[in-house]
């Protein structure tokens, strides 16, 4: 399970949320159906254990001002996001106490714009119903729009990770980092904001990462990044403020993934213990790695 300011789930805003759903699916997700958010957003999400994946879509832009958390608009946020180009527009950070952690990220100099509250009704595999209940704690980033983070508490965490929903044809399992593209002299104010949330800080080539309760957060200059990973779409070559570029899942199966890519017609790579995809504009200019970890 997840702990507080561990990685919950970056948001991969699209243009296309039923195209990318149907895409996520054929490579062997289990993603559930298209759900609405009354500040004119539309969502769906493939679920793990302490985390998920959630790609999102605008459904109705006369919604994108409602329900706003002191001056952070939710919708509005993803919504201007979209009109520059499609990625992750929002990351959202574990929380088990959203007041609390609030407290904490605003004692470390972050910015806490409000608190929205919301639920939906879900039936269990065994026929119960319920209702969830989410409490998200906003945390924009004025100066760095694509790194604005959000708290994310699951009050009734029985109707997230339920295990039957919890299971993947394509054997992925979970989130184990997020990597983040920014020039180098944008990295001392990096390691500021990620140093006051996660303990240690370990240099590396081209920049640096931390440990989170739930994966490694890493910031890398452009270069870095495609030398290391591999190459970054056009569509965000010329983003010169930080931005997360690409995100890393376990799988327990290698053969099991690399059967459902091949069956999709995903072009993809073999890496070091796993895979990469080739083509990120294919998901919504997010590098997707898939790396083996035993359940």
């Amino acid at each position: 399970m997840n702990a507080s300011f561990g990685i919950d789930h970056p948001l991969l805003a699209t243009h296309d949320i039923e195209g990318l759903r149907a895409r996520l699916i054929a490579m062997g997700f289990n993603m559930t159906a298209v759900g609405k958010h009354p500040w004119g957003t539309s969502t769906s999400l493939a679920m793990f254990d302490g985390c998920l994946l959630e790609i999102m879509g605008i459904y109705d832009e006369t919604l994108i001002d409602e329900v706003p958390a002191g001056d952070f608009r939710f919708g509005r946020h993803i919504y201007e996001h979209l009109q520059t180009r499609e990625g992750v527009a929002l990351s959202a950070l574990h929380s088990t106490n959203s007041r609390s952690d609030a407290e904490r990220a605003e004692a470390l100099g972050l910015t806490v714009a409000g608190q929205l509250e919301f639920g939906r009704d879900v039936a269990l595999p065994d026929g119960t119903a319920g209702r969830t209940k989410t409490t998200l704690a906003l945390l924009p980033h004025a100066a760095f729009p694509r790194l604005s983070f959000f708290l994310c508490q699951q009050h009734r965490p029985d109707l997230i990770y339920v295990p039957e929903w919890l299971l993947h044809p394509n054997k992925v399992n979970g989130i184990c980092g997020v990597n983040i593209v920014a020039n180098e002299g944008n990295h001392r104010d990096l390691k500021r904001l990620f140093g006051g949330l996660y303990s240690e800080i370990t240099e590396g080539a081209g920049g640096f990462e931390c440990q989170t309760a739930n994966g490694v957060m890493r910031v890398m200059t452009k270069e870095a990044f495609e030398e290391r990973i591999g190459p970054l779409p056009d569509a965000v070559l010329q983003d010169q403020s930080p931005f997360v570029a690409g995100m890393d899942l376990t799988m327990s199966d290698t053969q099991v993934m690399a059967t459902f890519l091949e069956r999709s017609n995903t072009a993809f790579r073999n890496i070091d213990q796993g895979f990469a995809l080739s083509d990120p504009s294919l998901t919504a200019n997010t590098v997707l790695r898939f790396l083996m970890h035993s359940d």
